[in-house]
């Protein structure tokens, strides 16, 4: 396999690092169907950590420039670890080259775990928000909307920047401007959504077909008109995920394998969570070389590889085929065409 080009690294490089399979809630649209004890001893964490620390010197190395580096750590839900303060101890103490945020369910986050986390100057803390109350506890269950809010007001009143973020799907994406509404008046910092994966315990709910991703989609970019006209809005309403570019915002394409991966509890390496495909295990082999050699990698770098489906689309090179990983959960490949774009759907 050839060396990467410097062109090719990435100014900045997220590392979604899932430390636990194991929580306290049973999301119906969950991508995990595991809740077991499967996850790593903190010595073996740390090493992972400096493993991580490692692979942003070399591709620094390889870039002759210095990268941003963010780790969003993640479970299952995380704060169920006894030991999650001490990895974020060592997240705070590596401050200099790192930034970080928590995505949480919320649960956990009581008035003293707030005062806690703000000593760790976490970058956000991120809590998933489903529709209105009702819609939401269906979903996560009874008494968590009201958890959540709880959650978002403590943190708030220690100033860590909170972020909100939304699941679509049929059961619930026209509640997007309630959940937007919400986070306002609470001053969250950004609310976003993206669309459902049927994956795991979430694989029997129903994925957005192409006109109600639309639809979701222009309710995004109404209320973003609506809420960032208001006298003192503290809250971004994000349109920066796949597709939604078509609506509103900046154009976007996947970072999955280019300047994101992941690591999952037992160490597995995946381009994304939501490409459960295995390139590798971080106790196994160098992150550096999964990076370089994996042949997967290798095509999601590829600004040349056309999804199939997107050859005559207008968008292709800003786009590179819309949410690889809903294609690879309906088609059982991520270089097909996102199957809910409407314009692909049209052709």
């Amino acid at each position: 396999m050839g060396a990467i080009m410097i062109e090719e690294i990435p100014k900045h490089f997220l590392l979604q690092w899932h430390i636990t399979e194991r929580c306290n809630l049973r999301c119906q649209h969950c991508y995990q169907d595991n809740y077991k004890f499967n996850e790593l001893p903190f010595e073996i964490l740390v090493s992972i950590f400096e493993h991580f620390k490692g692979f942003i010197l070399a591709l620094e190395n390889v870039a002759q420039r210095k990268l941003t580096a963010h780790i969003n750590i993640t479970g299952g839900e995380p704060f169920v670890r006894k030991d999650f303060f001490d990895l974020l101890n060592i997240f705070h103490q590596n401050k200099y080259w790192l930034n970080f945020g928590i995505l949480s369910n919320g649960s956990f986050i009581d008035e003293q775990c707030a005062k806690q986390l703000k000593r760790f100057s976490p970058r956000f803390v991120q809590i998933s928000l489903e529709g209105n109350e009702e819609t939401h506890d269906n979903i996560r269950g009874k008494g968590h909307f009201q958890q959540c809010i709880t959650a978002l007001k403590h943190l708030k009143k220690q100033y860590i920047r909170t972020l909100i973020s939304f699941t679509a799907h049929q059961k619930n994406y026209r509640e997007f401007q309630q959940v937007a509404e919400i986070g306002q008046q609470l001053q969250v910092k950004r609310v976003w959504s993206d669309r459902l994966i049927p994956q795991g315990t979430g694989a029997d709910l129903q994925t957005l077909n192409s006109d109600e991703t639309l639809h979701l989609f222009q309710i995004m970019a109404e209320t973003k008109r609506q809420i960032e006209k208001k006298w003192f809005n503290h809250t971004e309403i994000s349109l920066h995920r796949a597709l939604q570019f078509l609506v509103g915002g900046n154009a976007y394409r996947c970072t999955a394998g280019r300047s994101l991966l992941t690591i999952q509890p037992n160490g597995d390496v995946y381009p994304c969570r939501r490409i459960p495909i295995k390139i590798g295990n971080v106790l196994e082999h160098n992150l550096f070389d999964i990076y370089q050699q994996d042949t997967l990698l290798q095509q999601l770098q590829d600004n040349s590889k056309i999804s199939k489906g997107c050859e005559q689309c207008l968008y292709e090179k800003y786009c590179r085929g819309g949410l690889k990983c809903l294609s690879y959960a309906l088609k059982g490949d991520p270089f097909h065409a996102d199957p809910s774009c409407w314009l692909a759907n049209h052709h």
